[in-house]
């Protein structure tokens, strides 16, 4: 998340009253996971260093990279606690009488703080246990990494209940405590019967609680925490301890390493004006044309998009650098919106996208074949997007505006070219193989920081340190819900409802593209309702393996499900990726609900058209 986003953290989060704590004593936290991201960087860029540069590769780097990274996510997650930064849907809390509404923000901070009190005790055995798994390179106990598990609880569990007892009556907190514990008590007293039910009683938790939570307004990643928990509580007789095994194994895995380095290098892209030069530049060259701004605007995400790799910033990129002019030209806000929301959806598959990242990771897909396929992907829905502009700007006028001098569209280039560099630096390093996802990250944030300073006027320290906690606040966020969701997948799998589903699935008709028709459905559903990655990781364990069944080409279906989860994201009335945009670019959500619709329309036939053609996702492979 980047600068900007935080400012649109609130539209994700909350929409109303939010859990925003301040405490005072997150600010020596708040340096130490600054530090920490810094010394990750540090260590990632010195691994490059020696495995390139002197053909002598340092095991240790690795390790120390891993404990800083455990721990950043955990200080992270702490941090997006405070600054009400943890996904959350608020849409029912809205519509409540204020009195009502305080009594269920109670009730879910009471929940949170349960789960994390539950889960404390196993997460300190957790770190005890790891004394005796000693670390190949460093040689020291694997409780120095997951005692930050243990660590971020406390610390979360502290600014929980310190916020509740501060801000909510104890009338409103009475509630809470009664409506958890009542719960609570109720699943204790059924738990010989739930137990007796076997794995049909994971469905109460998971199509019962989880939604309920979820609509009661606690935070995404503490929903499946409390769905996962409840069930190892009161429906098994699996102990609770063998969550944190899944949660550490979540929230560790090296090639999520990335996920923060491209996180920081969406807030330099902000913060230097490196997107800004970018637009300036297709603005000279084409914005001239018959629907010329739409296509700057629609180019500019696509580009930028590979710098970034986060919708948001994308979006709070272009906007700003291209919207007065387009209103200006003529073109009408509710257009603008659509054009702006559908072309975020559609760049989400250019790289660096930290969701094709994260699903790589999670469904052991190949993260430079994603890359290269993502690529195409978005070239396809791109034409789309802008064939269906062309067609809505037939009737423009466009003789009073006349093409730049050849003069200036050659001076904005020399000032782009740093930073059109950068996106297909990192493309074509991962899908050549030259280098990882990880390794290219690193070089990439550190090349655009010094070229930004040189040539974009540079970062001020102030600045500099509101990246690193926003970083460091979007990775904790990020991690959590990968933690959590790794957890659940993991009892579904467990409970055998992968295997029910992959046997119902298979006997539907229609094959595999029955199967692609219910998946796109089922994502563009999620993708609404969940956000992305908590969608992805949820369901990518139980999906994706029913698709191998089916013959179907692991890069192929993963381009379906994020085209899918991205056009849900933007649909409104529950997309939330839909009020962002209307935020970012200052418009009612009233005025641009209809104008969307095409757009959206248009998505979904491209999709239809990468389901039912693979080699629009492999041909290139």
């Amino acid at each position: 998340m980047t600068a900007t986003d935080h400012d649109t953290a609130e539209v994700i989060a909350s929409m109303g009253e939010d859990f925003r704590g301040g405490s005072p004593l997150m600010r020596p936290v708040e340096i130490v996971a600054s530090l920490l991201l810094v010394a990750l960087v540090g260590l990632l860029f010195g691994g490059v260093v020696s495995r390139y540069a002197f053909a002598y590769p340092v095991i240790w780097i690795e390790e120390a990279a891993s404990i800083s990274f455990l721990w950043l996510a955990m200080l992270g997650s702490a941090i997006a606690l405070d600054r009400n930064e943890h996904l959350r849907l608020t849409i029912v809390l809205k519509k409540l009488a204020p009195v009502w509404r305080e009594r269920f923000e109670a009730a879910a901070l009471v929940a949170v703080a349960a789960f994390l009190i539950a889960l404390l005790p196993s997460a300190v055995e957790y770190a005890m246990e790891e004394w005796y798994i000693t670390s190949a390179a460093l040689h020291i106990p694997n409780t120095w990494r997951v005692s930050a598990i243990p660590f971020g609880f406390l610390l979360m569990t502290l600014l929980v209940l310190q916020y509740l007892l501060r801000t909510h009556r104890m009338a409103d907190i009475a509630f809470g405590l009664f409506v958890v514990g009542g719960f609570a008590a109720g699943m204790w007293l059924a738990t010989p019967m739930l137990i007796a039910m076997g794995s049909a009683s994971l469905l109460i938790f998971l199509l019962l609680l989880v939604p309920v939570c979820l609509l009661g307004g606690v935070p995404i990643a503490f929903c499946f925490g409390l769905g996962t928990l409840a069930y190892l509580l009161f429906g098994s007789h699996v102990p609770v301890y063998v969550m944190m095994g899944r949660m550490d194994e979540g929230m560790s895995s090296i090639i999520l390493l990335s996920v923060p380095i491209f996180v920081l290098l969406g807030c330099v892209l902000d913060a230097t004006g490196m997107g800004k030069a970018i637009v300036d530049f297709l603005g000279s060259l084409i914005g001239h044309v018959k629907a010329g701004m739409s296509y700057v605007l629609l180019g500019s995400l696509f580009i930028v998009s590979g710098i970034s790799g986060s919708k948001v910033s994308d979006m709070a990129t272009v906007a700003p650098a291209l919207f007065p002019e387009m209103k200006r030209r003529g073109n009408k806000p509710p257009e603008m919106i659509a054009l702006l929301a559908t072309g975020a959806a559609m760049a989400d598959t250019v790289p660096p996208s930290i969701v094709l990242i994260v699903l790589g990771s999670v469904a052991g897909v190949s993260i430079a074949g994603l890359f290269t396929s993502g690529f195409v992907v978005a070239a396809v829905l791109l034409a789309i997007l802008i064939g269906l502009a062309r067609w809505k700007a037939r009737n423009e006028i466009t003789g009073s505006f006349r093409r730049a001098p050849f003069a200036l569209v050659g001076r904005l280039l020399v000032i782009a070219a740093p930073a059109l560099v950068l996106p297909f630096l990192i493309r074509s390093s991962v899908a050549s193989g030259i280098a990882t996802a990880t390794e290219v990250s690193t070089i990439a944030v550190l090349y655009a920081m010094a070229i930004g300073m040189v040539l974009y006027g540079g970062i001020s320290w102030k600045k500099l340190c509101n990246m690193l906690l926003e970083t460091a606040a979007l990775t904790g966020a990020i991690l959590m819900i990968l933690g959590t969701a790794l957890a659940m997948a993991w009892v579904i799998t467990q409970a055998g409802v992968a295997q029910s589903v992959a046997q119902m699935m298979q006997s539907m008709p229609g094959g595999w593209m029955g199967f692609m028709l219910i998946t796109i459905v089922i994502f563009l559903i999620l993708g609404c309702v969940l956000e992305g990655l908590p969608a992805i990781v949820l369901m990518a364990p139980l999906m994706f393996p029913i698709a191998r069944s089916l013959g179907i080409n692991d890069i192929h279906y993963a381009m379906v499900v994020v085209v899918a989860m991205n056009i849900g994201l933007m649909a409104p009335p529950i997309g939330v990726g839909f009020y962002l945009a209307c935020k970012i670019g200052d418009v009612p959500p009233d005025e641009a609900f209809r104008a969307i619709w095409p757009y959206i329309f248009a998505l979904i036939g491209g999709l239809l058209l990468i389901a039912a053609v693979p080699a629009i996702s492999i041909g290139f492979l």
